[in-house]
């Protein structure tokens, strides 16, 4: 596998874009070694699925498209960005028990967290915002990683 991979597409602001951000994602960290029924891969799927919704549903139809964006340095870290043009940063709303959304960024943390990753959200030269997430990718070292072929790929904080 080469040191350095990236991919990206670009998805209208539409709820059935969703769902595509979320199959584009799994299907390019398969090809990159990491089996789409790995329990990692569904955390990376949630946290797609929450990025994805924020830029379709927070943009007001202010953002006609977003990004995603992957990026994997070997045995180090797998980079995923969800960009928008709407300059308006996610906020992090109190926790109410009767709120029925807004828990979305949260629900990001935490699984960013618990992999031992991190969260950024910064400005767009456009005007816009990126939300990426950072988490490590470690070499195989046979404590109980994802097999993927002759290779096995870690993310520390979950169980495979």
């Amino acid at each position: 596998m080469a040191d350095h991979l990236e991919a990206s597409v670009t998805l209208p602001s539409d709820p059935a874009s969703v769902a595509a951000a979320r199959s584009y994602v799994v299907g390019t960290l398969a090809e990159w070694g990491l089996p789409a029924e790995a329990e990692v891969s569904e955390t990376v799927r949630l946290i797609v699925s929450e990025l994805a919704t924020n830029a379709v549903q927070h943009t007001f139809g202010q953002s006609p498209t977003f990004t995603v964006d992957l990026a994997l340095d070997r045995d180090e870290r797998l980079r995923l960005g969800v960009t928008d043009s709407h300059p308006r940063f996610p906020k992090r709303l109190p926790a109410a028990v009767q709120q029925d959304n807004g828990r979305g960024m949260v629900i990001i943390r935490w699984l960013t967290a618990e992999c031992g990753g991190k969260l950024r959200v910064r400005p767009t030269r456009e005007g816009g915002k990126t939300v990426s997430i950072e988490l490590p990718w470690t070499p195989p070292d046979g404590a109980g990683g994802v097999t993927a072929g002759q290779d096995t790929v870690t993310l520390p904080g979950r169980a495979t």
